[in-house]
């Protein structure tokens, strides 16, 4: 069987209703693909509702570390989904639990990264500091000689719209202890606004301390399997009756393909139709879906075909 020819199969008509009928689960990825902005991507909220209507469950996983589980919760409520904080598994919260519950941090973190990440580690109980602008103030070998707090024991990247030379500079003393975590929330190097514009994503600012620190940062967010086990440990699931529903091929699509569970491509967000032709024509394989639809209200039909 040619592989590359069974995968970026449309999704329509009796093959939808089939599909639909061999899953239980359905984790969505949120921008682009359930909402652009502030706007639900029409037919998207009744596609989901009618899918938690039918016994399926739906997860939320998000790389975006700008909200909390439950500030994610009250924007699909706002939008019409129907959602619970418990459904959302976002890198702001995943990244407090790798650190609490796998890193099984004793100390505090340096975090570059705004309120929401700050809030997801208080609520683990991890202390941190850092959060906030940090003016720059004296010169070269001031910078060199900034003080440390010698509890500190990870450093954390996140989305930080006050992210400075100061805090990458303070990012590297601490970094040059080997002994210090360094964890990158994501590495989406854009983040796409409404009307094609885009401003730069949090992967500009890991990068920008990956090579300060001369050092990898371990990443939480997709493509990385994290937000996924975490899904598995707190709520389990059935692999093989799972779809990863996104609209980018490098992180939503590559997670799927890592964790081994089908893969569904929407076209309403960043990666398009030619992107995914590309890498199968490539032989990129894990950046190819299993399945497109133009959007994900294109399966309304099916599942209103088998509830009936």
């Amino acid at each position: 069987m040619n592989m590359a020819a069974s995968k970026c199969v449309r999704l329509n008509g009796e093959l939808s209703r089939r599909f639909l009928s061999s899953v239980d689960t359905v984790l969505f990825d949120c921008d682009g693909v359930l909402w652009r902005g502030d706007e639900a991507v029409p037919g998207a909220s009744e596609l989901v509702n009618g899918l938690k209507g039918s016994g399926k469950r739906v997860f939320y996983l998000t790389n975006n570390s700008t909200k909390t589980r439950a500030m994610y919760a009250d924007k699909l409520g706002r939008l019409g989904f129907s959602a619970e904080p418990g459904e959302v598994f976002g890198t702001a919260y995943c990244t407090a639990l790798y650190l609490r519950d796998t890193a099984r941090l004793r100390g505090k973190v340096f975090l570059i990264g705004g309120g929401a990440l700050s809030q997801e580690l208080e609520a683990a109980g991890i202390p941190h500091l850092g959060q906030g602008a940090d003016p720059v103030t004296g010169g070269m070998k001031d910078w060199a000689a900034l003080s440390r707090d010698p509890e500190v024991r990870a450093v954390v990247v996140g989305f930080d719209e006050h992210f400075s030379y100061m805090k990458v500079t303070r990012a590297l003393h601490y970094l040059q202890d080997p002994d210090c975590l360094f964890i990158a929330t994501n590495t989406d190097t854009r983040l796409p606004l409404e009307g094609g514009q885009t401003i730069p994503g949090t992967g500009c600012l890991v990068r920008a301390v990956e090579t300060a620190a001369h050092r990898k940062a371990q990443v939480i967010g997709k493509p990385n399997s994290f937000l996924y086990d975490c899904v598995v440990k707190e709520c389990g699931l059935d692999p093989s009756r799972t779809v990863m529903v996104g609209d980018r091929l490098d992180t939503d699509i590559q997670m799927g393909s890592t964790c081994g569970i089908r893969t569904l491509l929407t076209l309403t967000g960043f990666s398009s139709l030619e992107d995914a032709k590309a890498y199968q024509n490539s032989g990129s394989l894990s950046l190819v879906p299993d399945f497109y639809v133009d959007s994900v209200a294109d399966l309304l039909p099916a599942l209103t075909n088998n509830a009936s």
